[in-house]
């Protein structure tokens, strides 16, 4: 870490102290994952389309940046609403420059896809910790369309893209369970002549597929032998939208664990998507007896969104099961905290993917538990927790090691710890979840510098 590094992180360390009595209503930011898709397929659209509820984080700001230098138009306002005059499919153009992708995954995996059946280079890089992250589970895919990469140890950014010139359909099974991959190769396929077609053995997360049909893209999905197939023709067109993102899942889970467990406190969140692919941590809360009422079923871009009533609530411990996983996976550290105040040994089965996350994801969660006093331990891929309705000890240092949900996971359980904890970088929340710290001070929550 340089000089000015170590300054950043320091102006952006916060300590979090317990707290009581959260009340309020809040509105979650818009969904990542589908604020990604909607900024791409806009951009492949004939026409102009209207995105409201956008996620206006570092993220997703990668991905509106990138389609920008691939030749879509693109205008955010004062208001939210972003505009973007779509090129149509097969338009995009050389990029003068490197595309960053920042610390997105999401982002830098979608836009792999999208380029690579496309006759143009394209050089993508990222910063440290994306720069760590294995990529050679997108790219092997993609060179069955007739694309080939150059790769940092043949695995990570930055990475060249000679897109396919005669890109040839595929039919891909997949071998992990990332709808990350899956997206990539829906968006690669959208520029091949003739049928693509995916292989599913686990169901995960759905967003592309539902987008397409919002944008009017025909598709087909049909369950066979206990697996998923998705398989659509390519050169097709989209039509443009007005769209409303609903709010994102993975961020409510924050403010509706702190409710659960900071004594006396009840909080509303408006508009929360609750996709069947998305809602795993929100099973395992309601397993444990989390006191939260669902309300007000909407329809928003294709999806369903609740609101959600939640108040303190004893919590019984869980053994969640590894199929669980593609539901929930950027959930898990902040259902750590809830365990931990569980009365109780949870078992988190199964965890592998976690380790390939912004960092490596189950240590993180192991680390920042087991440094506030919280009994926990690994094995194998499982993640054991002996929770207790006393709280943590807490009094530690978290390095989040720029991964925002160890960051906002450290500081939900900073607000039931005996004694504070500092967490020592708050800037990489930017990349989800921008004005987390202050909805969280809305509601009660005793954070300070």
């Amino acid at each position: 870490m340089n000089q000015d590094q170590k300054n950043n992180t320091l102006s952006s360390s916060l300590f979090s102290s317990k707290s009581y009595d959260l009340s309020g209503e809040i509105i979650i930011p818009g969904d990542k994952s589908i604020s990604h898709r909607c900024v791409i397929l806009s951009s492949l659209a004939i026409g102009k389309s209207k995105i409201t509820g956008l996620l206006n984080s570092s993220d997703v700001n990668c991905t509106i940046n990138s389609m920008k230098s691939l030749g879509s138009r693109i205008d955010l306002n004062s208001k939210d609403e972003c505009f973007i005059s779509g090129i149509g499919i097969g338009s995009l153009k050389q990029p003068d420059t490197s595309l960053d992708f920042g610390n997105s995954g999401t982002a830098a995996r979608l836009i792999l896809g999208l380029v690579s059946t496309y006759p143009i280079e394209t050089y993508l890089t990222g910063d440290e910790s994306l720069s760590q992250r294995p990529m050679r589970r997108v790219t092997e895919p993609l060179t069955d369309f007739g694309a080939s990469f150059k790769l940092k140890d043949s695995e990570f950014l930055p990475i060249v893209v000679k897109g396919a010139e005669y890109p040839i359909p595929i039919t891909h099974e997949m071998q992990v369970s990332s709808a990350q991959v899956k997206s990539a190769i829906m968006f690669a396929g959208l520029n091949t002549p003739g049928i693509t077609t995916i292989i599913e053995k686990e169901k995960t997360r759905d967003h592309t597929e539902t987008l397409f049909k919002y944008y009017g893209y025909e598709i087909n999905i049909e369950e066979k032998d206990g697996k998923n197939f998705i398989s659509f023709e390519g050169q097709k067109n989209l039509n443009p939208v007005k769209i409303k993102v609903p709010g994102d899942p993975s961020s409510a889970a924050y403010p509706v664990v702190a409710g659960l467990i900071c004594k006396n406190s009840n909080i509303k969140i408006k508009s929360v998507l609750l996709n069947p692919t998305r809602d795993g941590i929100y099973k395992c809360l309601d397993e444990m007896g989390a006191n939260i009422l669902y309300s007000n079923k909407k329809n928003e871009a294709g999806e369903i969104t609740y609101d959600l009533e939640v108040s303190s609530s004893v919590l019984n411990p869980i053994d969640v099961p590894a199929n669980r996983a593609p539901s929930m996976i950027d959930d898990y550290p902040i259902l750590a905290v809830a365990a931990s105040m569980a009365n109780g040994t949870s078992i988190f089965r199964g965890l592998s993917e976690l380790k390939v996350k912004e960092s490596d994801r189950l240590s993180g969660i192991y680390n920042f538990l087991s440094k506030n006093g919280v009994d926990a331990s690994i094995e194998g891929d499982n993640l054991i927790i002996n929770g207790s309705t006393k709280g943590p000890k807490g009094g530690s240092l978290i390095e989040t090691n720029l991964d925002h949900r160890i960051a906002m996971s450290s500081i939900i359980l900073g607000m039931v710890s005996d004694k504070p904890i500092k967490i020592d970088d708050t800037e990489t929340i930017k990349t989800s979840f921008p004005n987390f710290i202050k909805l969280m001070k809305k509601l009660g929550a005793k954070l300070s510098v």
